[in-house]
């Protein structure tokens, strides 16, 4: 079958036409550097017409980009080939015909982790579309992660139910996972090798075609579909698993009294042949698209393709305990604020919080999965009344999210960081003290980003994430 696949490609020659479906924060970087590649012609960006984002549509086809935390060169980069006519966004999906190759970048999260079911019904939804109007001889490449065996499985299903065609005789089908973070999106898909796992030779191969060219340092590692696809659960897996490593030394060196950050520098200076030591930072809790479920799509993928395990897996596995561990976090946080409102004289009752922090990750405004949501979900139903800043969200469903620090500072009992934005990092004793109004407002720091010591001088009572050496400071009066 490969072979006739190879006459077909050859016959349409080199990929000129990408169309990229979902514009977020893996399909817009994606479609802006194919079509800033001389080896393409142009790009098309599919994205739903939704009362929930299909305004994405007119801001991309002006060169505005509706991510707005700090993507260095994103914008710039946007409008150069939204000027220069190689790409455009549609909610046309009929355009997909005209295009040689299709990349689909669709959230894929689960509907309820304790029986590990993924929810993959806007992915199918992209994919009935992208096969609906597919045409012989293109390349399909899904980035999204996914459980282990979706691409030979599920995908490959919809796709020749819809398009009447087969992968691997009329069509190309890969899995190429995405590997960005937010706030370094496009120097990731430059710079990252790029994992390349087709259902056969002639699929991997075209898929290297596509991806090669946006590449500057990273590299082409082929393999197959559903390799790639436990590749990526799995770097995404052992991220979180060394997160949670490092809340449990955190957690550990609270009860201590020890600084957490102190013994992550010592260990850390372990260097030498062999020796792999490096300790990540702890934090308030985990959040955003993919960690927070990463780990149960490789857990999936072992049930699925596996049959009956016996070893310990799911919530018993080394993977699903780290998951615990950071979802505990968001928890501890609300511990450290009632034990600092004790401290103070003061019950969560009625008394008013700043949340600092709603977006997941610094400097950002992905909101997805913030572990800032339990806490404050917690805080309410202890009475406590919370007001939301955040710089860069500009809204959340049912939160009222702040632009006002002072405004939110005014009046606060306890002032709680949950995001490092750089906003935070200059926050001024004395003049978060004055907005208080407190004579000892309580400070409490998910992200190390405050220099406990001239909180503590100016009367604050202090509480940190892995700060045991600071946490039962003695109160300046």
């Amino acid at each position: 079958m490969s072979g006739r696949l190879q006459s077909i490609v050859n016959a349409r020659g080199p990929i000129k036409k990408i169309g990229v479906v979902g514009m977020g924060y893996v399909g817009i970087p994606a479609a802006v550097l194919f079509a800033d590649a001389p080896e393409f012609e142009s790009v098309v960006g599919f994205q739903r017409d939704s009362p929930s984002s299909g305004y994405k549509v007119a801001m991309l086809n002006r060169g505005e980009s509706p991510l707005k935390g700090e993507e260095p060169g994103l914008e710039e980069l946007l409008s150069r080939v939204v000027g220069a006519g190689k790409f455009r966004c549609t909610s046309d999906f009929a355009a997909i015909a005209e295009c040689d190759a299709v990349t689909l970048s669709i959230q894929t999260p689960f509907k309820d982790p304790k029986d590990l079911i993924p929810d993959f019904s806007a992915l199918t939804e992209g994919l009935r579309a992208v096969g609906k109007n597919l045409s012989e001889g293109t390349l399909v490449v899904l980035e999204s992660t996914v459980t282990p065996g979706t691409t030979e499985r599920m995908a490959r299903d919809v796709l020749e139910e819809e398009s009447g065609l087969v992968a691997g005789e009329d069509f190309a089908l890969a899995h190429a996972p995405e590997r960005v973070m937010v706030g370094r999106l496009l120097r990731n898909i430059r710079e990252h090798d790029r994992i390349v796992g087709g259902i056969d030779d002639v699929s991997t191969r075209r898929a290297a075609e596509l991806y090669r060219p946006v590449l500057t340092t990273g590299t082409i590692i082929p393999m197959t579909a559903t390799a790639a696809e436990v590749t990526k659960t799995a770097e995404n897996a052992f991220r979180d698993l060394q997160i949670a490593a490092a809340n449990q030394l955190a957690l550990h060196c609270e009860a201590m009294g020890v600084n957490v950050y102190d013994v992550r520098a010592g260990i850390d200076s372990l260097k030498g042949e062999g020796i792999t030591r490096a300790v990540l930072w702890p934090g308030a809790g985990v959040g955003g698209h993919c960690l927070t479920k990463d780990s149960w799509h490789l857990e999936r993928g072992a049930q699925v393709l596996g049959g009956d395990l016996w070893y310990p897996h799911g919530a018993g596995s080394i993977f699903g305990v780290a998951r615990a561990i950071n979802e505990f976090m968001p928890r501890h946080m609300v511990h450290l604020t009632v034990e600092g409102l004790k401290r103070a004289g003061r019950s969560p009752e009625g008394a008013k919080i700043a949340l600092l922090g709603w977006a997941f990750i610094q400097n950002s405004d992905d909101t997805r999965n913030t572990p800032a949501e339990p806490y404050l979900a917690t805080m309410k139903e202890a009475g406590a009344e919370v007001g939301v800043h955040d710089p860069f969200v500009e809204n959340y469903p049912g939160i009222e999210v702040s632009h006002d620090l002072d405004a939110t500072l005014a009046g606060a009992d306890v002032v709680t960081v949950f995001t490092a934005h750089h906003h935070y990092a200059t926050l001024d004793p004395a003049r978060v003290k004055e907005l208080s109004g407190r004579e000892h407002p309580v400070i409490v720091d998910g992200r190390n980003v405050i220099d406990p010591d001239l909180f503590i001088r100016a009367g604050f009572i202090y509480k940190g994430i892995g700060r045991g050496d600071r946490n039962s400071h003695p109160l300046t009066p």
